[in-house]
């Protein structure tokens, strides 16, 4: 049996039809850059993440970048993360021209660790970006009441976690801003390049607002360096069609989650991942940790059996070449860089089936004997 690990052709059937009218309407209005199905899905998109306002930009990386430029984020400041994310969050601070600074990660849940952050904090701390890894929110609230003390940005990095939630609040409204992704494969894709920052501030709304369109307050008047990062209206036709499927493939992201527990739990050499008692985990991925048998072979062994799985992420941010000048080496940040080693991501998306999983915990069962 073939188990692909992603399968966004199978998606796209389901919604075929759905799809084709919303690329049809614009074509015909010739809305391409940013316009009115842009501003429909931020205004969508906005009421989904319980959020006043949504701002499409070109994708998650630049909703990151746009969202600390408008909070005023630049040279000389530092900004704290996790080392254990897409390097697309620390490249993000890098191109503010401030510093990305690092604390460890909560074993259980992959996410920032609150009882480190405070430590980390110095003069030079302008905001803190926890990153909901995987789908599962971070623990906010200690995030919170600290980003709060010193008077910190908040800044979700929701770009794997559409539609989780927190303590029974959306993410990207659990804090100043929340950045997200629509690349393809993620659980609200887009067909292309895509993503958008939430707030409740109107006025860092308004900022990002002409951040991402060339520093435009009214046409050809800049009034501060921009940029040009717009979403385009195919991208927000598309994304407005498939938001109202989010609820109902999450729920199936979660219903394949609950089958892998099953099926997996038991096996020695592997941890399953865990919900946190405050999230609602999405399941953007299903990493599990293999400790007992080399990875590659692992991950080998599966594909042999026409398996597909993949490894998000193996090298932390801090051990990465472009990262060398910060000069930490191996040990810096140990819980993120034994998990890192340790990450096989399980085929995972709503339609499969359960014999696909069951045949994917089977075969797991095996190669771990």
């Amino acid at each position: 049996m073939k188990v692909n690990f992603l399968d966004l052709k199978v998606q796209y059937e389901a919604i075929k039809g759905e799809i084709g009218e919303a690329l049809q309407a614009v074509l015909e209005k010739t809305a391409f850059a940013g316009g009115p199905f842009v501003a429909k899905f931020e205004e969508e998109f906005a009421a989904y993440c319980q959020t006043e306002h949504a701002v499409g930009v070109g994708s998650g990386t630049e909703a990151l970048w746009v969202a600390l430029l408008a909070a005023g984020v630049g040279p000389g400041d530092e900004v704290i993360t996790v080392p254990n994310t897409f390097i697309a969050t620390a490249e993000a601070i890098s191109f503010t021209g401030a510093t990305p600074v690092f604390v460890d990660i909560d074993e259980t849940t992959h996410n920032m660790d609150p009882n480190l952050l405070e430590g980390a904090i110095t003069g030079k701390t302008k905001a803190v970006i926890p990153v909901h890894l995987f789908g599962q929110p971070a623990d906010m609230d200690p995030i919170r009441i600290i980003a709060k003390k010193y008077d910190l940005f908040l800044l979700e990095d929701a770009c794997q976690a559409h539609g989780a939630e927190y303590k029974g609040k959306r993410t990207g409204s659990l804090g100043d801003a929340g950045a997200f992704s629509f690349y393809p494969g993620k659980n609200l894709g887009a067909y292309g390049e895509a993503g958008a920052v939430t707030t409740n501030d109107a006025e860092l709304a308004a900022k990002m607002r002409m951040i991402r369109d060339h520093g435009q307050a009214a046409k050809y008047y800049h009034d501060v360096v921009g940029w040009n990062g717009r979403m385009d209206g195919f991208q927000g036709a598309v994304l407005s069609v498939k938001l109202k499927n989010l609820d109902q493939w999450n729920d199936g992201r979660r219903r394949n989650a609950d089958l892998y527990r099953q099926h997996l739990t038991g096996i020695e050499g592997i941890i399953i991942p865990e919900e946190a008692d405050f999230a609602r985990h999405v399941y953007h991925l299903f990493a599990i940790r293999v400790q007992s048998m080399d990875r590659d072979a692992f991950m080998q062994a599966l594909g042999e059996k026409e398996i597909f799985s993949g490894i998000h992420y193996p090298v932390p941010v801090h051990l990465q070449k472009a990262y060398a000048s910060m000069n930490m080496g191996p040990g810096s940040f140990p819980v993120a860089e034994k998990c890192a080693s340790e990450y096989v991501s399980l085929p995972m998306f709503p339609e499969l089936s359960e014999e696909q999983i069951r045949y994917v915990s089977g075969e797991t069962g095996r190669v771990m004997a």
